[in-house]
């Protein structure tokens, strides 16, 4: 499979960091990321050693890794706790009296909890949660709206050897119910619920459908006040979380936990709708994520911090609560969606708190470019000093326009690719370093050795499509699928022998950077020419008339499979038959004749995971006439369904 990647790799696209910008941050020249990364590579032992004395051990390890392929054990024998680590050790200096986060909640009201607030109140609820005789190892539901109280949950667990599952505040009550039978979860919590677009969010009642029917080894539901409004209390099960914190003091040492000792297992939607439970461990993952934080965002004390994403995704989990703070940082959370009350609320965030680091979606840029740039100029972004995407791959013109409007053309953007699996950043530019290229993720980050091989497991030369693996353990790698090892090996381990899959493709161009071309599965075979569907998308995404394209093949007798067109168009712009046909003909002149679209599907919306990923696999059922099936409880809105079944042309 090849990729037309070289028309992006003209001199004025490249951009290279500032020289200023290079001369603070950790790692200011390739020439050093490149040492360190061959250091990474061929002594990892001695890298991983040196980074992973950043954090606090109770215990120091016998062994940086024992590995039994595909099972992976990092700093074999040591001990620390990741509370310890994000809380306790910044009390001693002058991060104390520093915001830990930063909260705003949909409706308005505003917070700062310290380190010294946190840690409290982190201290307090770990108090309710033994008192609730919850013990090392449990497993805890958290289903939480975007509140401080969902970090100090996590914190929470964590410090006593806990392990949780959190789960999105948007699933339903049939999803919380999968994630508790799957873990054997013994305890919830939970608030009444929570607001998005001003609409309150019936999280309690969630919790209560899925615990029906007295079959659940649920014992215990803590419920947050978030809203007031009235919800049902099940005497002997449920408990209020602001009179159990009433009864408890604001003591609790953290408990020393084995380097892999579960942290926590997060659900991935599977291709058969079965989701699997992705296991993190303790050491390794926070490595990884505090690593991460420390050279991709080049995070400072001085830095307002914020990644938009929900802490029911992994990004979440290594981004706005972990690798933060263990870093010391300041991190910002917003409860509600980016266009309430307007669509210039997320711009309106950035002005308030002067918040230095954005860290955002490319569906959600998608979303800012229909919206218009008219937001964005309403407000003072001159705060912002670096930008960096995350979820899938940015069309380089969603880049270009995020580096121009929003970071005004000085902020550098680090395009990261990595999964819930890889636990954190597996290739990404460093700020200070990496020239960039609008499209491409560039290179490897440190012990990442990633290559682009074909079906019998061979690197591909330059320029040639292929699978993207990695070809060694990394520290916040998933160590299973929960309570599935057999499962664990066939999905990740077996399709290149000896290298993790990870189901995405990929070009390698010959300056060594990596091009991600969306999932494997999102290649279609045209008349005989393999075509993948993020290079016609992105062809679609660069007329001026388009917002956000989605690209899928149905069935077709004479070629094998035809493209369609899912196209949701700018604001004031009118979907039509000329449009369509215009649409045709830049896909053609951009491409060539192959990738040519057979149809053209205006859409007002596109059906997204609540995380904003696109749902190709429903596109693909809608597409090909079908009737849709298997697990849509990640979909945010259904109403999006009912309005895609109609051809576009007509």
């Amino acid at each position: 499979m090849s990729i037309n990647i070289e028309s992006h790799q003209n001199e004025k696209r490249i951009f290279k960091p500032a020289k200023e910008f290079s001369r603070k941050a950790r790692i200011g020249s390739m020439a050093q990321y490149q040492a360190m990364y061959d250091e990474s590579i061929q002594r990892p032992d001695k890298f991983w050693a040196r980074e992973a004395a950043d954090l606090t051990w109770n215990t120091k390890w016998l062994k940086v890794l024992e590995w039994n392929p595909p099972f992976a054990r990092w700093f074999v024998g040591g001990k620390l706790n990741i509370s310890e680590n994000c809380l306790d050790r910044h009390l001693q200096g002058p991060r104390r009296n520093k915001a830990a986060i930063i909260w705003e909640g949909e409706p308005g009201e505003k917070r700062t909890l310290t380190y010294q607030q946190l840690h409290r109140e982190v201290c307090r609820f770990a108090n309710v949660l033994k008192r609730q005789k919850l013990r090392k190892g449990d497993r805890v539901i958290i289903y939480m709206p975007m509140i401080p109280e969902a970090a100090i949950a996590m914190l929470a667990c964590a410090r006593i050897g806990l392990t949780h599952s959190v789960v999105f505040g948007g699933f339903s009550a049939d999803s919380i119910r999968d994630r508790i039978a799957d873990c054997g979860a013994v305890a919830v919590i939970t608030a009444d619920g929570g607001y998005r677009r001003g609409s309150i969010v019936p999280l309690k009642k969630n919790v209560d459908d899925a615990l029906q029917g007295g079959t659940s080894t649920v014992k215990r539901v803590v419920v947050f006040r978030r809203t007031g409004q009235d919800i049902h209390i099940e005497e002997g099960r449920d408990v209020w979380w602001h009179r159990e914190m009433e009864y408890v003091d604001a003591q609790c040492p953290p408990v020393p936990l084995d380097s892999e000792h579960p942290l926590f297992i997060l659900y991935t939607s599977g291709s058969t709708g079965k989701p699997k439970g992705i296991l993190h461990t303790t050491a390794g993952y926070l490595l990884g994520a505090y690593i991460t934080c420390k050279y991709v965002f080049d995070l400072r004390d001085e830095d307002v911090y914020w990644c938009t994403a929900d802490v029911g995704w992994v990004t979440g989990h290594s981004y706005v609560v972990y690798g933060p703070l263990a870093m010391g940082a300041t991190t910002l959370m917003y409860e509600g969606a980016p266009n309430s009350p307007d669509n210039g609320r997320f711009w309106k965030i950035i002005e308030d708190y002067a918040v230095t680091i954005l860290y955002t979606a490319p569906t959600a840029i998608r979303a800012f470019i229909k919206w218009g740039d008219e937001w964005p100029k309403k407000y003072d972004l001159s705060s912002l000093r670096l930008l960096g995407t995350v979820g899938e791959p940015i069309n380089p013109e969603a880049w270009m326009w995020f580096h121009t409007v929003i970071g005004g053309g000085r902020c550098p953007i680090v395009d990261t690719w990595w999964q819930t699996e890889t636990g954190g950043h597996m290739i990404t530019p460093l700020p200070g370093a990496t020239p960039t290229t609008p499209g491409t993720a560039t290179r490897p980050f440190f012990g990442v050795d990633a290559a682009v091989v074909d079906d019998d497991g061979n690197e591909v030369p330059p320029n040639v499509g292929g699978k993207l693996v990695i070809r060694r353990p990394w520290p916040s790698m998933l160590r299973s699928i929960w309570g599935d090892k057999a499962r664990y090996k066939k999905t990740y381990w077996s399709e290149v022998a000896g290298c993790y899959f990870a189901g995405d493709g990929a070009v390698r161009d010959k300056q060594g950077n990596f091009w991600i071309i969306g999932r494997i599965d999102d290649v279609l075979n045209v008349a005989g020419h393999r075509l993948g569907t993020a290079e016609v998308e992105s062809a679609l995404v660069s007329h001026e008339a388009v917002a956000e394209a989605a690209v899928v093949g149905r069935p077709d007798e004479l070629k094998g499979q035809a493209v369609v067109c899912f196209v949701t168009v700018k604001q004031g712009v009118a979907a039509t038959k000329e449009l369509a046909a215009a649409l045709k003909k830049h896909v053609r002149s951009a491409i060539g004749p192959v990738a040519t679209p057979d149809d053209i599907r205006f859409a007002e919306a596109l059906p997204k995971t609540r995380s904003g990923k696109i749902m190709r696999r429903l596109l693909k059922e809608i597409a090909g006439g079908q009737t849709v099936t298997g697990d849509t409880t990640t979909l945010e809105d259904f109403s999006i369904l009912a309005k895609l079944g109609a051809s576009p042309d007509e």
